[in-house]
């Protein structure tokens, strides 16, 4: 039986606030010694029992060696990055205490997914054995941005027009070049083995309004593919518990600073995007097949290759992007305060250039668990440089 009010999502929209913020960074845990990922999620969540802060902050995800935390719903960006700076200082202590760590890459670059355990709740026992392999083989971190849009029609026309800047949202965000121990040669491995793998995942067909998103929920209710909404796992999507356009799209971050300026693009993007459909003029769909060349540009070459700007049918270098959305949002950010400082290197370069620079694919790796640790643990250093 479904468990999915598409009515009562619609009366959520309707009654939302523009530009409220809520940030979920998924985090993974990791043997203080070894760094291999190690099941933890339960040790945490028990030991977050006496914070009623933190504990109302974590949540599960699919393996036991993964925790995500989430700011919970802030007035504005600002709001919910000091929100989640507060709550991630407490996991980040908690696990010191519990005796584990804690990482930020979107793939471990060794461990193997077959000793993971997955965590023992309804929800992710039904995706498991709804996807098997695919879900023991996902053993992904990410950060999503929700961003209050009001009005129901509007945020579906809003996520149809953020589908155009998925790929360079990506290719900004990508910090997952290693897997099983050696470079996977992409930039962005995460978006290859969760995006590339799961149904109703990457960029959706755009819809419209909300009666075309609707008819195909309905769809996948009626011909008994899903019962809970999360089952649609798209790297956008209307949250229907929330009122919220959530972004999905990215890798997590290797530092507090960058999650935090990736943040405030994510949601420069949003209001643009909103601002042009309140307007009309947003530009002509694109074809998902057109995307799709962006989007694997994005997962193979990150900011090192060229992507396309496919409304004029021409290249440029990907290290571009962040400027190229910058310059799209700049009025809506002025008037919202939003002044993201981007790193000129991603997460995947920075990683690569440790190798490059001698250090073992181990060294490497805890180099980036000591600089995660050294500014999410720590909300006054969120501002290390990033080299």
């Amino acid at each position: 039986m479904s468990e999915i009010d598409l009515d009562s999502g619609r009366v959520r929209f309707d009654e939302s606030t523009d530009w409220t913020v809520g940030i979920e960074e998924e985090f993974a845990i990791l043997d203080p010694e070894t760094l291999d990922l190690t099941p933890g999620f339960e040790r945490l969540r028990d030991g977050a029992a006496h914070d009623p802060l933190l504990s109302a902050a974590i949540a599960g995800e699919l393996i036991s060696s993964e925790i995500e935390i989430r700011s919970g719903r802030g007035a504005d960006l600002a709001a919910a990055i000091e929100a989640q700076r507060e709550r991630r200082r407490r996991l980040f202590a908690l696990a010191a205490a519990q005796g584990v760590r804690l990482a930020a890459t979107a793939t471990h670059p060794w461990a193997d997914y077959r000793s993971q355990r997955i965590i023992d709740t309804e929800h992710y026992h039904r995706v498991h054995d709804g996807l098997r392999y695919v879900a023991r083989r996902n053993n992904t971190f990410s950060v999503h941005v929700h961003v209050g849009v009001r009005g129901a029609d509007r945020s579906v026309a809003v996520c149809d027009r953020l589908r155009h800047v998925l790929p360079e949202l990506l290719a900004i965000s990508a910090n997952s070049p290693f897997l099983e121990g050696a470079d996977s040669g992409l930039h962005s491995v995460r978006s290859q083995i969760f995006t590339k793998s799961f149904p109703r995942c990457g960029i959706p067909d755009p819809f419209g309004d909300w009666r075309g998103f609707q008819r195909y929920i309905e769809f996948l209710i009626e011909t008994r593919s899903i019962v809970e909404y999360t089952q649609v796992w798209w790297s956008v999507r209307p949250h229907l518990t929330f009122g919220t356009v959530e972004v999905r799209i990215c890798d997590v971050q290797g530092t507090a600073a960058e999650s935090e300026a990736l943040t405030g693009l994510i949601v420069a993007c949003v209001a643009q995007a909103a601002r042009e459909v309140d307007e009309g003029r947003t530009p002509p769909e694109l074809p998902a097949r057109l995307l799709e060349e962006n989007m694997w540009r994005a997962i193979r070459y990150g900011l090192d290759g060229e992507l396309i700007d496919l409304h004029r049918g021409e290249t440029y270098p990907a290290a571009a992007a962040a400027e190229r959305l910058l310059a799209w949002t700049e009025e809506v950010r002025a008037e919202l305060g939003i002044e993201p400082q981007l790193p000129a290197r991603n997460g995947a370069q920075r990683q690569r250039a440790l190798l490059e620079q001698g250090m073992t694919l181990a060294e490497a790796y805890a180099a980036t668990v000591e600089l995660a640790e050294e500014t999410y643990a720590d909300g006054s250093k969120t501002r290390v440089e990033v080299r």
